[in-house]
This record gives structure tokens, C-alpha cells and sequence, in this order.
């Protein structure tokens, strides 16, 4: 890589680390829980219903870690357990639950906003553009929207017509794999039955 090359990654970096630092610490103050706690709420905010396993795939825990965080939200009243037919267990939001996932959402705009909003709205439109090419080659190494995408804003995400990049390049990678060659950490599914990612 050139020195260009290499300047552009540095930079990117030291923005990158600061922007995820105050964005997940807003977030995280604003549900009064952990990150991966906030994660949980803001995921099950848009899926409720799905297991403990699901869930642990969505914001990147394994089951018994995901397990113990939910016990930790379940006694702060934030989530409950329901359980289905068999073994299968459903997670919901208690409403506290739910106004903290709304906290956290808004606070991560907000805090988002700030980082923005020494940008011109010409260097914040080129911006997105290279973020929305940035993401999807970021899929192609994460291989999972869930993930990649666990504290979206959705709606401002798909605001005004536009396409999420990174449920675009899930589709796109499924449809050239064909039937039955799709990635299996990407699911693309509904989150809670409503509309895949991306519109």
C-alpha cells in the first residue's frame, strides 16, 4: 500500500475506535446496561420472540454468554422468558425493557449527529456514499447482517427510499450462490415478521 494508502487506514482507525468508544458508551449509558446488554435490547426491540441461541448469533455471543447476560436483564425487569411448547423458550421486552431499547436508539443518533456535524453537506453525502461501499465489503467478511448491523436505526437507514448496503450485498450474495448455497451466518431473515433488512 502506498503511503496515501496507508494514511487513509490510519485515519480511519483513530475515527473508527473514537466514533464506536462514544457511540456505544451513549448508547450503553442512555439503556443503563452493559454493550452487549444494550445490543440484546435494541435486537429484540425489532425481533421479539426469538431464543436465547438466535439472539447470541444476532449480537455475536455464544449461547451460555448470552444466557447469563439475559439473566442479568431479565432481574432488572428489562426482559422476560416465555416458554413455548417443548424446551423452546420466546424473550420479550418488559416495557421498561422496551423504553431503554428506544433510549439507547436515540442516543446513538444523537451522538452520531455530533460526530457529523462539523461535516459540510456535500462531504457528509460523500461520506455516506463511501460508507454504504465500505459496508458491503464488510459483509462479505462478517458474512452476517445481525451482526453487522446489531445497533442500526433501521428507519433512518432505509429512510427516504434508500437501501440498507448491507442487506443489499446479503441478497446480492445469496442470489449468486443460487438455491441452497446461501452463507450460513447470514440469514437475511424477518426480524420480528415484519420486512427483511433493506427494504
Amino acid at each position: 500500500m502506498h503511503d496515501d494508502g496507508k494514511r487513509t487506514a490510519n485515519l480511519l482507525g483513530a475515527a473508527a475506535l473514537t466514533v464506536s468508544d462514544r457511540m456505544t458508551t451513549a448508547a450503553a449509558a442512555a439503556a443503563g446496561a452493559s454493550v452487549s446488554g444494550t445490543a440484546a435490547l435494541v435486537t429484540l426491540r425489532g425481533a421479539e420472540g426469538i431464543g436465547v441461541t438466535e439472539l447470541g448469533r444476532r449480537i455475536g455471543l455464544s449461547q451460555p454468554a448470552c444466557a447469563r447476560m439475559l439473566d442479568q436483564l431479565a432481574a432488572r425487569g428489562l426482559v422476560q422468558r416465555e416458554r413455548g411448547g417443548g424446551r423452546a423458550v420466546a424473550l420479550r421486552l418488559t416495557g421498561a425493557g422496551a423504553a431503554a431499547a428506544a433510549r439507547a436508539e436515540e442516543a446513538r443518533q444523537e451522538e452520531l449527529r455530533r460526530v457529523l456535524s462539523g461535516l459540510s453537506g456535500a462531504e457528509g453525502a460523500a461520506l455516506g456514499a463511501a460508507l454504504e461501499r465500505l459496508l458491503a465489503g464488510l459483509y462479505g467478511d462478517v458474512g452476517s447482517e445481525d451482526v453487522l448491523c446489531r445497533l442500526c436505526d433501521r428507519g433512518a437507514c432505509l429512510a427516504d427510499g434508500h437501501v440498507c448496503p448491507v442487506g443489499q450485498a446479503a441478497r446480492d450474495e445469496r442470489d449468486a450462490a443460487g438455491p441452497g448455497g446461501r452463507r450460513g451466518t447470514g440469514t437475511g431473515k424477518t426480524r420480528g415478521g415484519a420486512r427483511e433488512r433493506g427494504g
